[in-house]
Formats: structure tokens, C-alpha cells, sequence
């Protein structure tokens, strides 16, 4: 089990990097979250689960140890794979999840792709007590402040490889700002501007 790794970001791609170990290069798939606080040369340390197949060995990537136990245990659900699990995680956090699967939220857990309502049911049905309570450490939602330069041209770029049209998430982008009071995206946000941002667009292309 790979269990971490830390090394030198060697690529960004839309779903995946690759993180140079002692000079070898790790292919880790990743959220658009996670890969957006990625840069290309510098230093990055990410927890990783292991998945394995028959005919492959994949490494999936998260910024926390929570991030990796809720991709692991969303995948004891019927139908849940880790492609799925990986897209829930970049649509709500860790505590998002808990709080929709606690409070049988299904309209929430149907903004994956991937997921209608028959499989929101499935999963608050299955998944719910494994994950436990929310830990009230993650509010779900972007309060992302003002600072130095404005990120956003990230967050579009980000959105636009998902498949949105530029405008469709320069609007997403707008109103989780507007919801916010921010008027700007800093280094730091990018992660949760992105994830909320994708929360506005709910799965629908444009």
C-alpha cells in the first residue's frame, strides 16, 4: 500500500500529475482542487490510495488523510467506483458529503456526475454511517478573501478542461464571489473557489 508521496511536481495535467519520488515519476490522479494547488517544479506532499485491478495498478491522490478515507469508503457502495468516488470529492468536501448522507440530502449528492437518485439513495442508504458526523473543522463552503493578485483566470482554466464553457464558469466563478463579499481570488482559494464553483454548476455542461 502507498500509503503518501512526497516529491517534486513533474506534470499538471486536467485529472492527474506526476510527482518525481527519488527519480521515479508517480501518475497520481487527483480533484481539479487538489491539482490546482500543484506547481509544476516545486515541492508537494499528497496521502494516496492504491487502487489495484487485474490489469492495473492506480494511484488516486488527496490533500488529506479525510479526503482519502471518505474516497476509500465510498467505494463499498454498490456502483460506486473509483472514478465516481473521486467525483464526489471534487464536487463536496469530506463534511459536505457527511452532511448531505446525514441529512438525506439527495438534490446535493446528485450534483456528481455520475450520480442520479436512485444512486443518492443508494448511497445515503449505505454510506451514511460509515463516514460518521461532520467534524465541523469544514464549513463546505468558499469564504475566500481578498489579496494580492487575482486567481480566477485559474479557476476558469480549471472548470473550462471539465468540459464548461468559459463564460458558463466565469458566471459560476461570479457568483460564489458575489455569495462571499470577495471580490477577488487569492493563491490560497483556488482549491475551494474551484470546488465551490462547482457545486453553482450542479453537473450541467455549457
Amino acid at each position: 500500500m502507498i500509503a503518501s508521496l512526497s516529491g517534486t511536481v513533474q506534470t499538471v495535467r486536467l485529472d492527474s500529475a506526476v510527482l518525481n519520488v527519488a527519480g521515479i515519476g508517480y501518475l497520481v490522479y487527483a480533484t481539479p482542487a487538489t491539482l490546482a494547488t500543484l506547481r509544476v517544479g516545486a515541492e508537494a506532499s499528497v496521502a494516496t490510495s492504491l487502487v489495484v485491478r487485474e490489469d492495473s495498478l492506480t494511484l488516486y491522490g488527496f490533500s488529506d488523510d479525510d479526503e482519502r478515507s471518505v474516497f476509500e469508503a465510498s467505494q463499498t457502495v454498490s456502483g460506486v467506483g473509483p472514478r465516481l468516488a473521486l467525483a464526489m470529492l471534487a464536487v463536496h468536501t469530506p463534511d459536505g458529503l457527511r452532511r448531505a448522507l446525514a441529512g438525506g440530502d439527495v438534490k446535493a449528492l446528485t450534483r456528481v456526475p455520475g450520480i442520479g437518485a436512485k444512486g443518492a439513495q443508494r448511497l445515503i442508504l449505505e454510506l451514511g454511517d460509515k463516514l460518521g458526523q461532520p467534524t465541523g473543522l469544514d464549513g463546505g463552503s468558499v469564504a475566500p478573501t481578498a489579496g494580492l493578485g487575482d486567481q480566477r483566470d485559474q479557476v476558469v482554466e480549471a472548470l473550462v478542461s471539465l468540459g464548461w464553457s468559459a463564460k458558463v464558469a466565469e458566471d459560476a466563478i461570479g457568483t460564489v464571489l458575489a455569495e462571499s463579499g470577495a471580490t477577488s481570488v487569492t493563491t490560497s482559494d483556488v482549491p475551494v473557489v474551484l470546488r465551490s464553483a462547482l457545486k453553482v454548476l450542479g453537473g450541467h455542461r455549457g
